[in-house]
């Protein structure tokens, strides 16, 4: 065998294909474009070898603190691996949760080997709270390495990663649940079918979602996890996503060609795991790797800085809350803040709430809708609308028509920002803000840049003309959009991450003494009186919707929900 120097734990009896080498037995390529394209096509993906020397370069390349434990502090702690116990002595630590050592064709003493590589790594990084990636990852790199020593070292070395912007492994509860929060925001906005059979058939969306990184780093065969592998080290993270929402995808297709076009049952959470697993362990069967990272890299993302501040926005979010270690008490989910009990609204059911709260960010749903505002018990005042909603963000706007139509938008911003434009109609808001209808049917509609990304480019050069300030001036009604604080706005698609090709790309939402207004650019998605009581709705360019109800209509009740911490204090 020629791959023995690498192969000393695997099991090559269980390899099948990939125990045969093939393909190019050298990588000449020092440019980083270039790179990328060789690992996402699998350019040493059938030589084991070259693989081990491939991920040998690209892991000594991670940037590391100054005192990263290596191969010789293994040795010096662990002494002669002739000496091993069984693995069954070796505990793995508590922050582990649980997660065991996947087999990955390695051979039984392989498995003694991942457990004291594990325990020593525990008692390196005493930092480590939470990391239940490690024994998979341990166990992929033993493929790769000539000892345990160096399984070791390769693995301290992604721990030890302190490149800015850049991480490989969550090591915090923190840091996972806010990953988990910001897969269930992405697979909202770019799976949507997937994401809305979830949410009709497991009662508890985000214990689904906490399954994500395990799909692939314990569930996912060795054939595909390595190709992922591939190219995770070369890419980082945000790969993790893409090949997690590809397999959220195909498991929605496979789920449509079983069911033959019937409606999905809801079950216990448990159980959609349960099914999701099993599906994502015998994914062998009919997606290839080569397949699943086609879909991966099909998915149209924003940038890794765009991911990176929707995370840092949720770990914000959990961190005010007092979530930062796992404490399976303090669990919130969809249906528990939607308690069919408590809930009460004269528009839409405890269902129809709880499709609607499908759709808002991950950070939301640790809250439970608190009524704002009602017409019926209010009265039909703009004014009194305002005064009852300032002081919250976001909020919720329900409208019923005298035709029985039922549509509405997610608001991110506080009302009270109207009051930054002066007397002037000005727009306000970040791009988490959507419309949508209920009845006749269920839809919702975005801004646009998430749908089309073209539209938009990274983050401006400093000093370029901020878009969001730029004001129109074809007449005396004009909507300008005031400049706000930079620290002010939600950290996630605010416009001012973004170059806009159109100003009328980022008019959210807007209010003053006589009209509210959602979406804007060739019409309103949403325009109501002051006095709440009659309403146009039409095509806009912000959201790209068709008109929401018809397009002149009466207002026969409007509520407006704000999102009430749900958390013990």
């Amino acid at each position: 065998m020629a791959e023995e120097d690498y192969g000393s734990f695997v099991d090559w009896n269980q390899m099948g294909e990939l125990a045969k080498s093939s393909g190019p037995t050298k990588v000449d390529c020092k440019d980083l474009k270039e790179f990328k394209q060789m690992a996402r096509q699998g350019h040493w993906a059938k030589n084991h070898k070259l693989r081990a020397q491939v991920y040998q370069q690209l892991i000594k390349a991670i940037p590391c603190r100054t005192v990263t434990p290596d191969a010789e502090v293994y040795r010096d702690l662990m002494g002669n691996p002739s000496n091993k116990k069984s693995s069954s002595t070796i505990p793995l630590p508590e922050f582990v949760d649980g997660n065991q050592v996947p087999r990955y064709c390695l051979k039984p003493e392989a498995m003694t080997s991942a457990h004291r590589i594990i325990s020593c790594l525990a008692g390196q990084f005493p930092d480590i709270s939470y990391c239940p990636a490690l024994p998979a990852i341990t166990a992929l790199l033993l493929h790769f390495s000539m000892d345990e020593a160096q399984c070791f070292e390769h693995v301290s070395r992604m721990l030890s990663c302190n490149e800015p912007g850049k991480r490989l492994l969550d090591q915090t509860y923190l840091a996972y649940q806010s990953s988990c929060m910001t897969f269930g925001d992405l697979a909202n906005k770019y799976c949507p079918a997937a994401h809305k059979l979830i949410v009709a058939t497991a009662q508890d969306v985000l214990e689904v979602y906490s399954d994500w990184q395990h799909w692939i780093l314990g569930d996912l065969p060795y054939s595909h996890v390595t190709r992922v592998l591939d190219v995770y080290l070369v890419e980082g993270y945000k790969v993790l996503y893409r090949v997690a929402l590809a397999l959220l995808k195909f498991y929605r297709k496979h789920k449509a060609g079983a069911q033959g076009g019937q409606a999905s049952q809801q079950q216990d959470s448990e159980g959609v795991r349960r099914d999701i697993q099993t599906f994502i362990k015998g994914i062998g069967s009919t997606v290839t790797p080569d397949k699943l990272l086609e879909k991966a890299f099909s998915i149209r993302l924003f940038s890794r800085k765009e991911i990176t501040l929707l995370q840092l926005t949720n770990e914000k979010s959990l961190q005010q809350k007092g979530i930062t270690v796992k404490q399976k008490s303090l669990r919130r989910n969809v249906q528990l803040a939607l308690n069919p009990e408590t809930f009460s609204s004269e528009i839409v059911s405890a269902k129809e709430m709880r499709d609607i709260w499908s759709w808002i960010p991950e950070r939301f749903a640790l809250c439970q809708p608190q009524l704002l505002f009602t017409t019926s018990r209010d009265g039909c005042s703009l004014n009194r609308f305002y005064s009852h909603c300032e002081g919250y963000e976001p909020t919720l706007l329900i409208i019923r028509t005298t035709d029985g139509d039922v549509c509405g938008a997610f608001l991110s911003t506080d009302w009270e920002e109207r009051k930054r434009g002066g007397n002037k109609v000005s727009f306000f808001g970040t791009g988490e803000c959507f419309v949508f209808r209920m009845k006749p049917e269920m839809e919702r509609y975005e801004w646009v840049v998430i749908r089309h990304p073209e539209l938009a480019s990274s983050i401006k050069p400093q000093g370029q003309e901020d878009v969001a300030s730029e004001v129109p001036n074809s007449d005396s009604n004009s909507l300008q959009q005031p400049e706000k604080p930079a620290g002010d706005l939600s950290p996630f698609l605010s416009a001012r991450h973004f170059n806009l090709n159109s100003k009328n790309t980022s008019m959210f939402m807007a209010g003053n003494f006589d009209s509210i207004i959602v979406g804007g650019g060739d019409g309103n998605a949403l325009y109501i009186d002051s006095e709440l009581n009659h309403g146009r709705t039409a095509h806009c360019t912000t959201f790209d919707n068709p008109p929401l109800c018809a397009e002149n209509f009466q207002v026969s009740l409007l509520e407006v929900w704000g999102f009430q911490d749900a958390m013990p204090s």
